[in-house]
């Protein structure tokens, strides 16, 4: 049974008021709020467990690394890699997706080519601009239509022999669009030998992931926008090619010997987690999957789904609004303007008014936002503790804004 006061009485934060207003929490594709459980854990690894991982031969050392690769082993199972040592601990996606660009210098030259989409994330778009002025590799984007749909035609005529990697998210975290990552994981299986490296910070939180059944070279996802502390996240990557590819950080961990005459690196996964990580925050992490398997993967993408069904039929009732990508599939997001009516941000600072955060700007997508020749939008994003009554004050507080700056 689906009973969404006990969802909500496990996070402390929503009883607080913000401008004397309840707060009403719309921001989770930023961030997620934490639930206690989680909290609870990360506390009690800094009162209870405090000790460095793997390094340690007393107690309280040897705890604290059974809890880390417990978590571990929680992430394999939530994305059903083959192997724990695939999961590679992060401080989140734009980190992972960095290391990815970096390990993967040494297997492109001039011309060659890296194909990303105009969905991106900044996080998905500069490190492979940095990857293309080391090695004078070229890169190609897949455009959209007007409904934010990603033109696959256009990766068709894209791949090639040249191709090196494809890079995309599986969900867009400006408009909420699904992309079909399976039939553009087919198309480049069948056209290319190019890595594949999908982004799955907005995914994730949302719904069920099978790394195996996607058959991804590289995956990689934020704790922090699923219930888990900011600072933490998962690359995960098939065994073959982490092991043949060169570490990322050198340092603590990832070594196997380390002398003045040369260095040979450890195996999987700690070649590639150099230094202290975040040990409370990995450890919560997988807190955070407890939290979202007892609460059921379909639990939650029923819910939210129906919050976006919900948000936008009434939010099309209003007049002179715009849904972008309203046409599309899509999870967790509704990225709207009121046209003719000021900037994003005004709106957005009537509704903190109200207690209701949401997020406005260019999302670190300003590629979408310049396709589409707006400045950025208000977008409302769901988690699984947002109501249908939190949606009423939210178009309660868009009219509000239409009222106040008309």
């Amino acid at each position: 049974m689906f009973d969404i006061q006990e969802i909500r009485s496990q996070f402390t934060i929503l009883n607080r008021e913000v401008n004397g207003k309840p707060l009403v929490y719309l921001d989770n594709a930023a961030t997620s709020q934490k639930p206690d459980s989680v909290l609870k854990i990360w506390n009690d690894y800094y009162t209870e467990l405090n000790a460095n991982v793997h390094r340690g031969i007393h107690t309280l050392s040897q705890l604290a690394t059974e809890e880390m690769e417990l978590s571990r082993r929680k992430i394999q199972k939530f994305i059903n890699a083959e192997h724990d040592f695939e999961v590679i601990f992060t401080k989140g996606t734009t980190e992972g997706l960095n290391l990815i660009a970096y390990i993967l210098t040494q297997k492109l030259k001039k011309d060659d080519e890296i194909i990303i989409s105009y969905l991106e994330h900044h996080s998905n778009i500069v490190p492979w601009q940095l990857l293309c002025e080391r090695t004078g590799a070229k890169l190609r984007v897949i455009p959209i239509d007007e409904n934010g749909i990603l033109q696959l035609d256009y990766l068709d005529e894209f791949l090639s022999e040249k191709t090196k990697v494809v890079s995309v998210n599986q969900v867009s975290n400006a408009l909420g669009i699904v992309n079909p990552i399976e039939e553009i994981i087919a198309k480049t299986r069948k056209n290319s030998n190019a890595y594949i490296v999908i982004d799955g910070a907005q995914s994730a939180p949302h719904f069920e992931i099978d790394v195996q059944q996607m058959d991804c070279d590289f995956f990689v996802f934020s704790g922090h926008k699923m219930y888990a502390p900011m600072g933490t996240g998962i690359l995960y990557g098939k065994q073959e090619i982490l092991e043949e590819l060169p570490p990322f950080h050198g340092g603590g961990e990832m070594i196997a010997t380390c002398s003045f005459d040369g260095t040979t690196y450890a195996g999987l996964p700690f070649k590639y987690e150099a230094g202290t990580p975040n040990v409370g925050g990995n450890i919560a992490l997988g807190a955070a999957v407890d939290f979202i398997e007892k609460t059921g993967r379909q639990n939650i993408q029923n819910h939210e789904n129906a919050l976006l069904e919900y948000a936008q039929r009434q939010l099309l009732e209003l007049e002179n609004i715009k849904i972008y990508g309203e046409k599309a599939k899509r999870t967790g997001v509704v990225s709207f303007n009121l046209e003719g009516v000021g900037i994003s941000s005004d709106v957005g600072m009537i509704l903190d008014k109200m207690g209701i955060a949401v997020r406005t700007g260019h999302h670190c997508t300003q590629p979408i936002m310049d396709f589409f020749n707006i400045a950025g939008t208000v977008r409302a994003s769901f988690a699984v503790y947002n109501t249908f009554e939190e949606i009423d004050k939210l178009v309660e507080g868009v009219k509000k804004a239409q009222k106040m700056l008309g």
